[in-house]
């Protein structure tokens, strides 16, 4: 049996980030092997990721950001279960470590992402280290990306809401201005033509109604529900909304203003509770 010092409990625990008692335990149990222990720890955290698995991980930390050319931007929300973990600066390092990871290799999906490498680990068993460190539910929430001419990014203070958004042009300001708008305004989509069938069935249903309640003939019901789809579409499509900076403009003549024909081809936005 080897003998375990409080150096080498020390370099373990700072190796790892896990308890001083469980790195004991876990060199015991390695018989001082380094790399046994740390292999010992990452199934410590396995067990507790199953355990936990059916809590709610709806707290987190969520960061966007873009590549140096301004071409490509990534939204990750890493979550956890608690308030608490979620404001610690190690794991907002850790949210931004799996952010520039995704920038610099560009992951189709959140299943590609959780298999890139972080140090000696893939993000997917890092997640689950942490589990064990943390002793909370830790997963990937959300990872979208964004491709275009020029893609901007928000991040709203307290890190629980980013979006991205992509310009047919390089325009700075303005695209961290409509980013901003879609954090404020959560937009259902780019424009109408984007809208899903289900959301504009259920808006023009709900227009009928209201007419109906309000007495209107039953042949005009249609026509006035069409024209409160229209007024859904000025408040809910991204291109259409106001300008929360200048109600004069729609979204459109605003970057229009900024350089003709200046648009957007697409936005994400990805919020924890918003």
């Amino acid at each position: 049996m080897a003998t375990i010092t409080a150096a080498d409990v020390n370099k373990l625990r700072k190796q790892t980030g896990a308890g001083m008692m469980d790195c004991k335990k876990a060199l015991q149990e390695a018989d001082g092997d380094f790399e046994k222990a740390i292999d010992i720890l990452r199934k410590k955290g396995q067990k507790i990721a199953a355990k936990r698995a059916d809590r709610e991980a709806t707290e987190g930390c969520v960061l966007a950001g873009t590549t140096a050319d301004s071409t490509f931007g990534a939204i990750v929300s890493l979550n956890c279960e608690t308030d608490f973990v979620a404001k610690n600066e190690s794991f907002v390092e850790l949210t931004q470590s799996i952010l520039d990871k995704a920038l610099a290799e560009k992951p189709a999906d959140k299943e590609a992402l959780l298999g890139l490498s972080l140090g000696d680990l893939t993000i997917g068993e890092k997640l689950t280290e942490q589990t064990g460190v943390i002793g909370e539910k830790l997963e990937i929430g959300a990872y979208e990306t964004v491709s275009g001419a020029y893609v901007a990014n928000y991040i709203h203070a307290g890190n629980k809401l980013a979006t991205l958004v992509a310009l047919t042009g390089e325009a700075e300001e303005a695209g961290k201005n409509v980013a901003m708008q879609a954090a404020a305004m959560n937009p259902v989509s780019l424009n109408r033509d984007e809208v899903p069938q289900d959301v504009i069935e259920r808006e023009l249903e709900v227009g009928r109604e209201q007419a109906r309640e309000e007495g209107k003939p039953e042949e005009m019901l249609d026509k006035i529900a069409q024209g409160r789809l229209n007024k859904f579409y000025k408040e809910n499509t991204l291109l259409e909304q106001d300008y929360i900076r200048d109600g004069k403009l729609n979204i459109t003549k605003y970057l229009d203003s900024v350089e003709k024909g200046l648009s957007i081809t697409e936005f994400k936005r990805v919020g924890l509770g918003v």
